[in-house]
This record gives C-alpha cells, structure tokens and sequence, in this order.
C-alpha cells in the first residue's frame, strides 16, 4: 500500500473512532440528565456518610439536579456497594470510607470484584481518629488502657463499628503498637460502638473525629489520644498517639468516590472534575473542618493506586493481627 493509501485508511479509522466516540461525549455532556443516587453503604452518621452529606449539597449546585444520598450498610459495606455494581443506570455513585480497601483482606470471597466492578473517581477527604473512652470511667490516658490490658490479656473489651471496618483495622493497629491483647466487640455501626463506650461496656472506641465530634462536645465521652502524626485543632490539649508512647503511629480514616465499571469513561472523567471543583469550594472546606474533616484532592489516577496500596496494606495487617477471613 502507497503513502496515500494509507493515510486513507488512517483517516477512516479515525472518522470510525470519532463516530463511535461521539454519543458517549455528548451522554457525558449532558450528564447528569436526572437526579443522582448518592449510596452510602455504612449508617447514617458515620464519617462517609458526613463526608457524603456536604459533597451532596455542593455537587447539586453544580449539577442542577438533586443528589440523594441513600444509606445502604450492613456486611461492612459489601451490601450497599454490591448494589452500586448492579446498578443498570448511568446515575448512580458511592462515598464509602476505607473499609472499600479492608474488605478484600477480610473475607474470602466477595459479591463484587473492587479492581474490575468499580471505578475509583477521587479521594474525598481524611479525618484524624480519636480514642475515646466513658467520661465517668477509670481510663484517662493511653497509658492506662495499655495497663489494664496487660493486667487481664485478652479480657478487656473495645468496640468497633463491626469487624474489618476501620476502626476494627485502627485499633488492631494500636494493640499491635502497644503489644497487647483485649477482647473485639463489633457494633454495626459508628453510632452504636460510641455509645457502648459512652456506657462504660467497653475500654476505648476509635472513633473517627467527625462522628463523635457532638459527644465530645458535651462531655459524654473523653478523648485520650488522637492517630494522626500531629495534634488536630479541635482538640488541642489530645496528644497524640505517638506522644503517649509509641512514635511513629499514625492512622487517618479516608473517605472516597466510586461509580460502576460501566459507567462511560467521558462520565466517569467528567464525574471526578465535577467532584474536584466542589471539593474546591472554600465553603465545602469549611464545612468539612467544622466536622474535623480535611479536603485532600487527587487525581483519578492517583487515587486508584491509592486504593490498590490500601488493600494490600490491609492483607498483610489483617494476617499480622490473626484475624481469620470470613
């Protein structure tokens, strides 16, 4: 074939792929053409779900259509995000916080592959935990967890909103941190782990700051430490896990955004711009600081190897910790 023929046939390729590439450009476009499910497989109230609730209010002003948030938890989040991945239209979505990239680690099978099912859209934001205990009860410190555990190993109880979630995850890790043993009670959710705790029926409870950030307030429940590497703003006077004896810890919990696989690549990236520009926003920002989130914007691509880090990390701590995949 001479030069000219094939700059013939190039021309029509490239006139084919246009062509097919057209409606998904204009879907893209025109998207979101209806109001948008927003799913949040954990409780309402909990961190994904206040992350979720802003992001909602900002990306309506953008999208001009209402976006409804529909709380979807139960089996660490696999119920809500199976139902993202069978979603049969274009407008549904998912804000799920970390336990996205625990799961994987702690079952043996689950109803949705996370690689080929989904699509990672954006990080949202992080959040510093905070270990809290009753107001009225005996531990005030760090120091005195770690003691009480050691005097009864394996006996003394601390919540967690269920097993494999992240605050499951986080407080293995600080048992790891301190070389103790306690005894796990799973909640189904932030909600009813806090409010153990509040109670007295658990030691400590690592609570992700924005969910508890009202019973601070009100002095139902005290802080002993906070995972991030510095002191957070809201709780000045809170050191620091590493201040209080083991150096180096640091957890933050993330919250994130995913679509199903397939959703449209011109949706998905017009999706992750739209939801990069609310994020922007210094209203949104604000609003996420009052809650003791902060806004941390990656790109697409930073984000998926982000989440693939993250369930790696997972698997070589859930066999670290002894616990046995369901």
């Amino acid at each position: 074939m001479n030069l000219a023929g094939m700059r013939t046939v190039r021309g029509a390729v490239l006139l084919l792929a246009a062509a097919l590439l057209a409606p998904a450009v204009v879907q893209a476009l025109e998207w979101p053409s209806r109001p948008v499910r927003l799913i949040v497989p954990l409780t309402p109230g909990s961190g994904a779900d206040i992350v979720a609730r802003v992001l909602a209010r900002s990306l309506q002003d953008i999208w001009s259509q209402p976006v409804v948030i529909e709380n979807r938890p139960g089996a660490g989040g696999q119920i809500g995000t199976r139902e993202v991945v069978q979603a049969t239209d274009d407008h549904t979505l998912m804000v799920q916080s970390a336990s996205h990239a625990s799961n994987p680690a702690l079952y043996k099978s689950l109803p949705y592959d996370p690689a080929k099912d989904l699509v990672d859209i954006s990080l949202l934001a992080t959040a510093p935990y905070v270990l809290v205990t009753a107001s009225a009860g005996p531990y005030e410190s760090v120091a005195d967890i770690v003691q009480a555990a050691k005097a009864k190993p394996g006996a003394l109880p601390f919540a967690s909103a269920g097993l494999g979630s992240v605050t499951h995850l986080t407080a293995e890790l600080f048992t790891q941190a301190a070389g103790i043993r306690m005894m796990h009670i799973p909640f189904k959710g932030s909600p009813d782990a806090v409010t153990d705790v509040a109670a007295g029926r658990a030691a400590f409870y690592v609570a992700p700051l924005p969910t508890v950030a009202g019973m601070l307030k009100d002095g139902k429940i005290r802080p002993v430490a906070v995972t991030s590497a510095r002191r957070v703003a809201e709780l000045p006077d809170v050191p620091t896990v590493a201040e209080s004896g083991y150096p180096g810890f640091e957890a933050e919990l993330w919250v994130g955004m995913w679509a199903p696989a397939s959703l449209p690549a011109p949706v998905v990236a017009k999706v992750a711009g739209d939801v990069a520009m609310a994020l922007r926003k210094p209203e949104l920002q604000e609003q996420y600081a009052k809650a003791g989130n902060q806004v941390r914007i990656m790109t697409q691509p930073e984000f998926a190897a982000f989440v693939r880090q993250a369930i790696e990390t997972n698997k070589q701590l859930v066999k670290s910790a002894g616990i046995q995949p369901l």
